[in-house]
This record gives structure tokens, sequence and C-alpha cells, in this order.
């Protein structure tokens, strides 16, 4: 138990590092949790709580039991005992921009002391824990890896808006770089979830993280490019999907949709493929091809919505387009990378008014150039055509149905003689 009074730093206050930093606090650590965004701490410090999977009373508790403390001073991180880093890993121009695992490293090697641990939970590409963040950290210190201090990677798989797999049941694959860092890093995680899965290095880890999410996002693509095509054979792809799902062996369903969003699907892949690449001097033909299919789904539904359009002999110019579902998932508030910006640009571009409703996506994010509407009859009448993006469980879609308002089902959760879907 004396390892739960210890100091653990969290870096970054996110979909990602806010459900650590809380549940670290539930078990006794006292945590800091950093975040450069300074409207992010002002609102943590407040009560306020911008991720859905915490709640007000989550973090309340944590501010009131005086072990949380947010901040975007790094002064506050003096003589951590662990540190998780779990800042953003964006594509920029198509390349990985690993600048703020940079930042963050190089601000907590200053504080670094003898026997503290640091985890890198950032998706990132095979070799990033031993080749970029090992060396800043041993140079802003003074201290060697594996002798001084520990280090290793343990791949995020926070699941925003999922309820049965959160942070804690969800197995916490983790890696260290050598065995004292494997054994420490094992110590920290398995203080905060039920279970750790060890592997024998870091590269493995990252590796862990980008297979998970090529995996799916190869499948989503194979299920994108299926519904193109099943739909100009006049085939309903979604009954012969339902159907495949009912085999109990050699299958796992997959379904389409307007694209794919967050930071996981339309990014992690591509970390993989730069790498081969880098490396390798080949191309990983699968992740690009699921790239392109994918990154091409929302300009599929901006066409079929412009089709169904002409069908009722409507012009998209000055249109009044409702959009149901801006996050990228369902249950969930989070537009990263979200399929609805895309199709947002399209219509706009078109001439379209665009409505939307979604009461999960938090104001800050909301699109300025989307008008915000309450998900009631009264706010559809008037409305030209619909597209339902994403199916939040707390949307009531019988009222859709309900209603005469042409409507292009992306997610085939609406039922109708007026519905089309994708």
């Amino acid at each position: 138990m004396a390892e739960l009074t210890k100091k653990l730093v969290v870096v970054g206050q996110g979909y990602v590092g806010l459900p650590v930093a809380m549940r670290a606090v539930e078990v006794g650590f006292n945590v800091v949790g950093i975040d450069l965004d300074e409207s992010r701490i002002r609102r943590l410090s407040d009560g306020d709580s911008y991720v859905e999977d915490i709640s007000y009373e989550t973090l309340d508790s944590a501010l009131k039991s005086d072990r949380y403390l947010p901040t975007s001073d790094y002064k506050d991180c003096n003589s951590f005992d662990y540190a998780i880093i779990t800042v953003p890993t964006p594509l920029k121009e198509s390349l990985p921009d690993l600048s703020f695992i940079e930042s963050a490293a190089l601000s907590l090697s200053s504080k670094l002391s003898r026997g503290a641990t640091v985890v890198l939970e950032s998706t990132t590409y095979p070799g990033t824990t031993e080749e970029l963040l090992a060396p800043i950290l041993e140079r802003g210190s003074g201290l060697k890896v594996g002798e001084d201090f520990y280090l290793g990677y343990s791949p995020e798989r926070i699941d925003p808006g999922n309820q049965t797999w959160d942070f804690v049941r969800t197995p916490k694959v983790i890696s260290g770089v050598g065995e004292e860092s494997l054994a420490s890093v094992k110590g920290l995680y398995d203080s905060l979830v039920e279970r750790t899965v060890p592997v024998s290095s870091p590269k493995e880890a990252e590796l862990t993280k980008l297979l998970e999410n090529t995996f799916r996002h190869v499948n989503i693509a194979l299920v994108n490019e299926l519904s193109v095509f099943a739909h100009q054979l006049g085939v309903n792809v979604w009954e012969s999907i339902e159907a495949a799902g009912t085999k109990p062996f050699g299958f796992m369903k997959f379904t389409p949709g307007p694209g794919v969003g967050g930071h996981c699907l339309p990014i992690d892949p591509s970390y993989l493929s730069w790498q081969v690449r880098r490396k390798l001097g080949k191309t990983f033909r699968f992740v690009e091809l699921a790239n392109d299919v994918n990154d091409h789904m929302p300009d599929y539904v901006a066409e079929r919505l412009l089709q169904l359009l002409n069908s009722k002999q409507k012009p998209m110019f000055g249109a009044r387009i409702g959009l149901v579902g801006l996050a990228y998932k369902k249950n969930s508030g989070d537009m990263r990378e979200s399929p609805a910006r895309r199709i947002i640009s399209l219509l706009l571009e078109y001439g379209a008014e665009v409505v939307g409703f979604d009461e999960h996506v938090d104001p800050e994010q909301w699109p300025a150039e989307v008008q915000r509407c309450d998900f009631e009859p009264a706010n559809i009448d008037g409305l030209d055509a619909i597209v339902v993006l994403t199916n939040h469980d707390s949307t009531d879609l019988r009222v859709l149905e309900d209603s005469s308002v042409p409507i292009l089902d992306t997610q085939n959760c609406v039922k109708g003689t007026h519905v089309e879907l994708l």
C-alpha cells in the first residue's frame, strides 16, 4: 500500500489522460494532471468535466480529496515517482508529428529523479520509446535509463462511451526497457487496472496498438467499399452483413459508415505504414488502400445525398440539411477527425445550409458554421433532407420514422419508405 501514496504525473488531460488520472486518485495516488490548454485546466479546476466518461461527481470527488491538481505548470511535477505521457500524436502533412511527445519528455526530464518511472501511452511507431523518448529523458536529467530511472510503453485502449470495457476492466499491455523497468511499470498498472499483459519490449507494445487499429481500419474499409458496390448492384449490403454475422466461426462482423474518426483509425495505421516505408523502403499496401477507401467515404455520403435530393427534384444549393450525430462514434461527444467535419465542408461548398443534432458534443467542439438544434419534430419538419451519421442511444430515432423528410441513413438504424441506406 505504500506505493499508493506516491506522486503520479499524467501529461495530457484528454480522453485518455483524464480517466487515468481519476483512477489513480481513486486508488490513492497524489496526481498532477498536466495540460497546456489553459481552458481545460480552468474547467477541471472548476469541476467541469469535458470528457463524458468522467462524471462531474468523479471529478469533484478527486478535487476535494486534495490529491488531484490540474495544472499547466511543470513546476508542480517536482519529485514525481511516476509519469504517464498521454499527449496527442497527430499527422502533419501526412507525416507523424511527435512534437507533443518531445515537448513532454523535455519538460519532464528536468524533474526526473533516481528511481522514478516514465511510461508513454501515446500511439506511435515501433521504436519511439527507446529511440526518441529515452535519449531526451537521459540528456535532460543526466540519468541512465534502466540504471537510474525506469521507462516503458503501454498503449492506451480507451474507448470513449464504452460502459462495459472501461479503463479498469480492459486488459493493459505493458512493457519496459529492461526487466527492472518492466517490473516497475507492471507495479504501477497492477494498482490501476484488473489485468496487465506484459510483452518483451516497448517495440512489441507499440506494434500491438498499431496492429489492433490497423485490423479495424482494413476491415472497415472492406465493408465500406463493399457498400458502395452493393448499392450500385442493387443489393442490400446490411442484410448480407447480418446474415454473415450468424456464422459462429471464421467471420467477424464489421459495418459500413460515413468514414472513420477519432485519433485511432484515421491516424494510427499511417504511423505503421510510414515506419515501414522509412525503415524498409516498402509500401504497406493494405494500409494505403484502406486509407484511400475510408478517406473518401464522406465524399460518397455527400454524393449520395446529392442524388437523393435530385430524385426529389430539389437542388443542393440552398437546401437545409440536417445531420444527426456529429461525433465520430456513438454515445460519445468526441469530434476528433470525425467524418462529419468533411461532410459539413462539402455541403457548405455546395451551397447548403447545415443543421446539426448531437447532444453529446461539447459546445467548445461544435463546428461554428453549423446551426445547433434540439432533436425534436419542430426542428426536423422544415428540413429538405437528413443524414444520420451517428446513432447515439440517447437519440430517439422514432422521431425520424414519423417524419416525411427524405433520409440517408449511414447506420441502418431508421425504418421507413422515405429512408435510403448507405
